[in-house]
């Protein structure tokens, strides 16, 4: 029989014991394992559930139980022990203040806003990459001290558990999760009722949220939920699940997410007294409408839309984490126009200047769409992507917002991604040495930790993995249907002493979960080898309308199911959190294969470093940036065979293969006479000492608060006063009206050259160039001469810019006169053109505004080419 109604009864502590709830509300126990383990003492019985959930599991104890460790002197000394040292943890000064206490100006608070959030399996509101760099990023913070404030949704199926059929397809199972039984707890004002946020909906509805909140040690992580009895039946499934829907329930996700995340940070600030946030910090497109919702507020005393919009951009950041057009959410304009204006929200904004910041104005562009990203990047003065690579990919891809600049100057910086080491590494790596080099007292990886402790538990790591696969590839094979008569071959799947690879990570086509499929006969003969053979461990979900992504899948496991080889391959099913803690420090390579560079940064191969596993790699997204020889393999790529899909697959699978066959399998297999890998064991320390301290998320945290939130908070501080805003705004507007007039009219060089037109090396040019302004000062424009090594169109790379100074007044034709030096710090092939930019303190760079003056022609009137 089914239940007809569903709620949590919820275990009653004896006092002594009062402390336990406090430890398993606070996410911390999902990374500092002395929490987990005093969890796991509660009830050795419930001991895995402890690791993953204690409010579950506190939820399970017998009151027999919970009486027994009342009355133990030791269990009630340990839990004494962590509650002091969770309340250390929160209190006390950490790097952040440090950095405040040195005079540093920081914001008084960041508001971090992201569609998922991967803090740990037991609050499941991720589907893959972008939720896990927010849940590390949250960490991070927390253990530097930032005062951060997480934002997200509340997803009462979250994301799709995944199984198998019979024939290898796969399935979805979606969870019915209960807020009461998740680690979080539901926000109330002070009379007791539960706080909400409202938003108005077309015809007269409204969309009610209650908030809920969860613990991310020092940083509180505020989620929306629809699912209140206030809603009609539609609007309570607006949080049903992550990436659900078709395009009006993904915006109203959005318009909640955005909207409502504001609100419900203001109402979190206004109950606990948190410092309201300086900055407000944007993950892709999804939270963009958080922007409009600071405008609406701005607008309220009495801003008006525009120089609310210069408040705003100045305390935004937006960081974009896909490097393909396809990965961004864009909306039909007359969709998101019916959910603006009278009948919607922003009452009293004109629905036209709503649309006006989503419209790809580009070459290209559609007009008929309203781009998140495009309104991300415009609402936002600060914007990043996740890795060297990527931020190129995505100057590239934006360009069109920034006409008249070459790629490498549209406004758009890097931070690379980072993983948070005590979610990821293994508790053995952590105690044997120190991979992130953060803990005194730990030993060197490089230098400290012998031959043969190293190596043993790098084996001790892999037997637990194939203990794990075989667990978990009988419960898959179960639910396959198969019989447990069938199933006794599960008992020899994978050896420990058998190289390891693994692959884990989204389905979707440009990573190529296939690819080592492209020869099936010789992968074969790598897995099957008689002296050197190779297993690969593999998971991953495709999106739940992603048929062809569904098809990768299946064909993998079709293979992976052949008598032949499936003791040496396997797929497991439903790849999430708790799997890749195990799969990480029990793989010796970590294997990532997409089409370059559509990969961001990749972080999985992050998290497989930092527990000592090589990476094997196609040198895209962070590998492109740190991959050194010592710490893995470079896949070659086949960029030129780029329209040749199937040419292109086949030779950089067949790179792969060689790869494996003829470097990898050997250096692993290769031993002393003390049956030590000697050259694999110091790649392994290379990587734990040298990459590791690069892979943290503690670095990344940190240079996102010196390289952007900083300056953001510092910018909108400068914008404090209404009037300063309005002036900005009233700046802007008059250059834009006056720049059509901005013009290069002339342009000498007074050149120590030869006689065949070349200069020397370490000599200077002598710029005189004459500009009309308009109705513009030369206070409102900076004029530069760009140089650099040229191509044989003319065009100019590795530029520099020397700013030329202004040398008189107008003359007669009311032009201006600026002159400078340009210095020749080059050899070869070396030109040179003029521009004039807006200028203005609180800009945050010369292309801000789209604007540029070139010459007419720019290899004319002296823009020439120098040789030497």
């Amino acid at each position: 029989m089914k239940a007809i109604r569903r709620f949590t009864v919820r275990p009653v502590l004896p006092d002594p014991l009062r402390p336990l709830s406090d430890l398993a509300r606070n996410l911390r126990w999902s990374w500092h394992a002395e929490t987990r383990e005093l969890f796991q003492a509660v009830d050795p019985e419930t001991r895995r559930t402890a690791e993953c959930d204690p409010v579950r599991m506190l939820g399970a104890v017998s009151a027999g139980r919970l009486a027994e460790l009342a009355r133990d002197e030791q269990f009630l000394h340990r839990l004494t022990e962590a509650s002091e040292d969770l309340r250390d943890y929160l209190e006390g000064p950490r790097w952040y203040q440090e950095r405040l206490e040195r005079g540093a100006r920081l914001p008084s608070a960041v508001a971090y806003f992201s569609p998922e959030f991967g803090v740990t399996a037991a609050l499941p509101q991720y589907s893959g990459g972008l939720g896990i760099l927010a849940g590390d990023h949250l960490k991070a913070a927390s253990d530097l001290g930032v005062p951060l404030i997480g934002v997200g949704l509340l997803y009462r199926h979250g994301y799709f558990h995944q199984s198998l059929s019979r024939d290898g397809w796969q399935q979805e199972h979606y969870p019915v999760l209960d807020p009461n039984e998740l680690p979080v707890t539901l926000m109330r004002e002070a009379d007791g009722t539960p706080s909400r946020v409202v938003l108005a909906l077309p015809g007269g509805r409204s969309l009610h949220a209650h908030i809920w909140q969860a613990l991310v040690g020092r940083v509180p992580l505020l989620m929306l939920d629809s699912d209140v009895e206030e809603n009609a039946p539609g609007e309570r499934e607006v949080t049903d699940r992550l990436y659900g829907g078709g395009s009006e329930h993904r915006l109203l996700q959005e318009m909640l997410l955005g909207i409502g995340g504001v609100r419900a940070v203001r109402t979190y600030c206004r109950l606990t007294g948190h410092p309201e946030p300086e900055v407000f910090h944007t993950n892709e497109g999804h939270a963009g409408f958080l922007g409009l919702e600071r405008v609406r507020e701005l607008s309220g005393t009495g801003l008006d839309f525009d120089s609310a919009v210069e408040s705003v951009r100045a305390g935004t950041v937006f960081t974009t984490h896909t490097p393909v057009p396809a990965g961004i959410d864009r909306f039909d304009r007359e969709l998101v126009a019916r959910h603006f204006g009278d009948d919607g929200e922003l009452p009293g904004v004109a629905v036209e200047r709503v649309l006006q910041l989503g419209t790809e104005t580009y070459p290209g562009g559609e007009p008929g769409l309203f781009n998140m990203a495009v309104m991300g990047l415009r609402l936002a003065q600060r914007a990043n992507g996740v890795s060297t690579l990527h931020g190129a990919v995505s100057r590239e891809m934006f360009a069109g917002l920034w006409p008249g600049f070459d790629p490498a100057e549209v406004p758009i910086t890097s931070v690379t991604n980072g993983v948070h080491a005590p979610t990821w590494v293994a508790p053995e790596i952590l105690r044997l040495c120190d991979p992130g080099g953060n803990a005194p007292g730990h030993r060197d990886p490089a230098t400290d930790v012998p031959d043969r402790e190293l190596w043993d538990l790098r084996r001790t790591l892999r037997a637990r993995l194939v203990t794990e696969v075989r667990e978990r590839l009988h419960a898959s094979w179960r639910s396959r249907g198969a019989e447990p008569a069938e199933l006794g071959w599960i008992d020899d799947v994978l050896d420990p002493d058998v190289l390891t690879i693994g692959f884990a990570r989204r389905v979707p086509s440009y990573k190529r979960l296939t690819l080592m499929l492209r020869d099936r006969d010789r992968l074969r003969e790598l897995l099957l080898h008689p002296t050197r053979p190779v297993q690969i461990v593999v998971a991953g979900k495709a999106h739940p309308a992603d048929d062809g992504g569904k098809r990768l899948v299946q064909e993998l496991v079709r293979f992976s199911d052949d008598s032949r080889v499936r003791h040496r391959i396997v797929f497991l099913p439903d790849y999430g959190m708790a799997m890749a803690q195990k799969l990480y420090p029990g793989c010796d390579v970590w294997l990532n294969n997409p089409l370059r560079p559509l990969e961001a940064c990749g972080t999985s191969g992050m998290k497989a470093a930092l527990n000592g596993c090589l990476n094997l790699s196609v040198l895209d997204g962070w590998w492109d940036e740190w991959y050194e020889p010592d710490f893995g393999w470079a896949i070659p790529t086949a960029d030129g065979a780029a329209p040749d899909e199937d040419r292109r697959d086949d030779l950089e699978a067949g790179a792969l293969y060689g790869l494996i066959e003829d470097r990898i399998a050997p250096r692993f297999y290769d031993r002393d006479g003390a049956g030590l890998p000697g050259r694999w064991i110091e790649m392994v320390r290379r990587t734990l000492g040298t990459l590791g301290p690069k892979v943290l998320a503690d670095r990344m945290v940190g240079e996102y608060v010196e390289r952007l939130y900083a300056p953001a908070a510092c910018a909108r501080r400068a914008l404090e006063d209404p009037a300063a805003a309005r002036r900005l705004a009233d700046w802007k507007a008059r250059v834009r009206a006056a720049w059509p007039r901005v013009a290069v009219d002339h342009v000498e060089a007074a050149a120590p050259t030869a006689a065949d037109g070349s200069a020397e090396l370490g000599s200077s040019l002598t710029l005189r160039v004459r500009v009309a302004l308009g109705v513009l000062e030369p206070a409102d424009v900076e004029v530069q001469a760009v140089a650099g090594r040229v191509d044989a169109a003319d065009g100019i790379s590795d530029a520099r810019t020397f700013p030329l100074k202004p040398a008189g007044g107008q003359d007669l034709e009311g032009r201006w006169l600026y002159e400078g030096p340009l210095a020749l710090d080059r050899t070869g092939p070396y030109g040179y053109t003029v521009r004039v930019l807006p200028a203005h303190p609180l800009l945050a760079t010369g292309a801000e505004l789209g604007l540029v003056a070139l010459p007419a022609e720019a290899a004319g009137d002296g823009a020439g080419v120098l040789m030497r």
